[in-house]
């Protein structure tokens, strides 16, 4: 058996696939040892997955198909995880960092019991063990923290990590998840809502262009779509954006919303309340287009115009189609 296994829960799409945060957790998961992927999936959907999980870095799969990931949340994948940490020993666990990646958590911690460390944007190891990197109080400060005994379980913010694991033919072992007995709410009724869009989604995005109330109205929003667009980007919205109706919810971008780490960030019209800055401020590269030179965003930006977007973005759109067609 491998020595410093690490646990990293994929959590499996409806239609089959894994989310998109599995090839980022399992780049973080080789950083520490070796990938062992834990995956939880609808009758006849796992051997999909798994193979899937192989070509992002999983050296070993334990894989549990049951019927209750369609009507019972969350239980069925702590069975299933624990019983892989059982099995290998694991020293670290990683989670996705959404609603039930948390509950998984903070339940196994319990179960084990083992140190939560929460909400990670990076983790290494150094000669002692597992060290794990946070962002905190709106990105202002950046801390560690490492366990001082056990199994650690992280739960990592997709896109944090950019290391990607070299891919694998995994070893396939079955697991038997025994049907939940612990605490769990149940499913009633799902229906698929589809959205077709041409534009990656949101929290995992490498570029996102987000705008703020500076852009005026609904209409003059189009702007960050249309720069958003022309770019292959995400696209996002502040808080304020989001209640005077400019963009719907799903959009926002801050403590109350969505937290991205994309690798450029571009803000329209947005001051840089630090309720948005919680949200984006781990961004690689920020620019911002603002026509207050006294805003906050600009104090985070690593490139800022001072200007009307509505002066600027039109210019750099022009720019970007003519690089697209070749022109110097």
């Amino acid at each position: 058996m491998a020595e410093n296994n690490v646990v990293t829960f994929l959590p499996v799409l409806p239609n089959g696939e894994l989310v998109g945060s599995a090839a980022g957790l399992l780049g973080a998961a080789g950083r520490l040892g070796s990938p062992v992927a834990v995956i939880v999936a609808a009758p006849g959907q796992g051997q999909a997955a798994a193979a899937a999980a192989g070509t992002f870095g999983a050296q070993r799969v334990y894989l549990a198909e049951t019927p209750q990931t369609q009507s019972v949340l969350t239980a069925p994948a702590l069975e299933a995880v624990a019983a892989a940490v059982g099995a290998t020993g694991a020293e670290a666990v990683l989670v996705p960092n959404d609603v039930d990646g948390r509950d998984i958590a903070g339940r196994l911690a319990v179960r084990l019991p083992a140190a939560v460390a929460a909400d990670a944007v990076g983790i290494a190891r150094d000669a002692e063990g597992n060290v794990v990197h946070h962002s905190v109080y709106g990105s202002a400060y950046t801390t560690e923290s490492a366990p001082t005994h056990g199994t650690l379980i992280v739960t990592l913010r997709e896109g944090a990590v950019d290391e990607r694991a070299q891919a694998a033919e995994p070893t396939v072992e079955t697991l038997e998840v025994p049907e939940a007995g612990s605490a769990a709410a149940e499913i009633t009724g799902f229906s698929e809502n589809l959205q077709a869009s041409t534009r990656p989604d949101l929290r995992s995005a490498a570029t996102v262009v987000s705008g703020g109330r500076g852009l005026g109205s609904a209409e003059g929003f189009a702007l960050a779509e249309q720069l958003a667009d022309e770019l292959g980007g995400g696209l996002g919205a502040s808080r304020a954006a989001v209640d005077a109706g400019y963009a719907p919810n799903s959009y926002q971008v801050g403590q109350t919303g969505v937290t991205v780490s994309a690798d450029l960030y571009i803000a329209l019209g947005i001051s840089g309340a630090v309720q948005h800055q919680a949200g984006m401020q781990s961004a690689k590269t920020i620019v911002a287009i603002n026509k207050d030179p006294e805003a906050p965003i600009f104090d985070i930006a690593d490139f800022g115009i001072v200007g009307d977007a509505f002066d600027v973005v039109p210019q750099l759109i022009t720019r970007l189609k003519e690089r697209a067609g070749g022109g110097s």
